[in-house]
């Protein structure tokens, strides 16, 4: 879900700084293809930026060993066969500072040729997410069990705060004081919350309102160097009565 929501800030601006590929792009973009038409892992690996993310919960690849021993699982036959017809010069395009991307984003490279993100979920990986879900849904409490995706658990000096993706464009906020466990029932819930994106560079937040405050988390993707991953606003009337810097514990 989070993918998307990232591809959808790069498509917007992709019309406006979309270009064809320089040469030395084309030449790392052919070794992939190739490497990937015949099933050379251990060269594939060698090309993966890690740790590699997957769809939430679905737990990252860490490095070499665990990508080669699940490559099956991310590379199915619809994958494959979308990178192995891919042509350099007209299927992968650079988008600006982002990086390259295959079609409408399936993968991106980073200009050294990383491998930074795969945005397909093959059939093996959907029935793991959904055994995943379903068990964080059995540690929860009743009150917040109902949801379509998890997305974030965040942490400050504080709270515990879980946003959940409800569907229909409808984000849920939870919330706990940090001694407390998502076990227990939370201290506050908002439900329809929206997600709101921030500028091409991947930032975005997540707002709810409940009466006169507004409570903003805010996802922190391109930052300063002493940016923190996330952070908690709350407002009261339109006025700044909280702010506090997150870790997110989970996404």
């Amino acid at each position: 879900m989070k993918k998307l929501l990232l591809i959808i800030l790069v498509l917007v601006g992709q019309c406006l700084y979309s270009q064809d590929l320089k040469p030395e792009y084309k030449k790392f973009i052919k070794t992939f293809i190739e490497n990937v038409k015949n099933d050379r892992k251990e060269e594939v690996a060698k090309m993966i930026r890690y740790p590699l993310r997957r769809d939430t919960p679905i737990p990252p690849i860490k490095n070499k060993v665990e990508f080669i021993k699940r490559y099956n699982e991310i590379f199915d036959e619809e994958l494959k066969k979308e990178i192995v017809n891919s042509d350099p010069a007209k299927n992968w395009e650079q988008v600006g500072w982002r990086g390259i991307m295959l079609n409408s984003g399936t993968i991106w490279f980073e200009e050294d040729g990383k491998l930074k993100t795969i945005n397909h979920i093959s059939k093996k990986e959907k029935v793991y997410k959904e055994k995943l879900i379903a068990e964080e849904k059995s540690k929860l409490h009743s009150s917040i069990k109902e949801f379509k995706e998890p997305l974030y658990v965040l942490e400050t000096s504080k709270f515990r705060i879980r946003i959940d993706d409800l569907g229909n464009q409808k984000y849920r906020y939870a919330s706990w004081s940090i001694k407390k466990s998502m076990s227990e029932e939370p201290d506050l819930i908002l439900k329809n919350g929206k997600w709101i994106p921030d500028g091409s560079g991947g930032n975005s937040y997540f707002e709810f309102k409940s009466g006169n405050f507004v409570y903003q988390c805010y996802i922190i993707v391109l930052g300063q160097s002493d940016s923190p991953p996330a952070t908690l606003t709350i407002y009261q009337n339109k006025k700044t009565i909280l702010e506090q810097n997150a870790k997110i514990v989970k996404e």
